[in-house]
């Protein structure tokens, strides 16, 4: 039997597991094979060439191999670029890890979010931080509409109707893009969903996306946080806990 090796992948580290005491389970977002479980053998030691390599949201080359559901690490190099994030940056790309985490299925590859996924991460180790908000829902966006749980934004989604421009919305789970209710307080109108449907399109770049969430990025949070709970399956995500911890400190 030939084992499947895979050499020189651009790769990001999203999760690090206890697996004995020398060794670690990692979960890794790969570019062309999505996010995939990798036994790293004696990572751990003080003589291990991998353990300042392999951290999250630094962009890694790695290879491994095996054909189950949790592949060998064989190599790891860092692949430059930027340093770690620090503060808010560093929680929030712990939070868009958990993310990749809880609505990607293994082996499934989306060489595109990866791509954008990088920039992000880029974005998060600058000084850019008056951008971060805006950031931050762009991908929440953008990994939805490639998880395939994003429902269209220029049109109600039950009734298939096109969105009046003057009347408002909310983007709801289950109903999906409907009109908006008097209870409802986060909302945008028709011009502004259509716009972020615009913004979307494969054919539009991350500054796009940027763009567009910017402008509506405190109506689009509690709606998206919503949404991203109802398809995470519930209960609230680790890293979105511990920062409203810190807040509270």
């Amino acid at each position: 039997m030939v084992t499947r090796r895979i050499t020189e992948e651009p790769a990001f580290v999203l999760h690090r597991y206890d697996w004995s005491e020398s060794s670690l389970i990692l979960e890794v977002f790969t570019r062309h094979h999505g996010r995939v479980a990798l036994a790293a053998k004696g990572v751990k030691r003080p003589t291990s060439n991998f353990r300042p390599v392999l951290l999250p949201l630094q962009p890694l080359r790695l290879g491994y191999a095996g054909e189950g559901e949790v592949r060998t690490l064989k190599s790891a190099e860092w692949a430059g670029g930027h340093v770690m994030p620090t503060g808010e940056s560093l929680l929030s790309g712990y939070y868009l890890n958990e993310l990749l985490i809880r609505l990607l299925a293994r082996d499934d590859p989306h060489p595109a979010l990866f791509d954008i996924y990088a920039q992000v991460v880029r974005l998060l180790a600058s000084e850019h931080g008056e951008v971060l908000q805006a950031a931050l829902r762009a991908f929440e966006l953008l990994l939805l509409r490639e998880a395939g749980l994003l429902p269209a934004l220029d049109m109600q989604t039950l009734t298939l109707s096109p969105l009046d421009a003057r009347a408002s919305y909310c983007l709801v789970p289950e109903g999906g893009l409907r009109l908006a209710q008097a209870q409802d307080r986060a909302r945008l109108d028709g011009a502004q969903w259509s716009g972020l449907h615009a913004a979307l399109a494969p054919e539009a770049s991350f500054l796009d996306a940027l763009r567009a969430c910017a402008a509506v990025a405190s109506e689009l949070k509690p709606q998206l946080r919503v949404l991203l709970h109802y398809h995470c399956g519930g209960g609230t995500l680790r890293t979105r806990q511990l920062m409203m911890d810190l807040q509270n400190l």
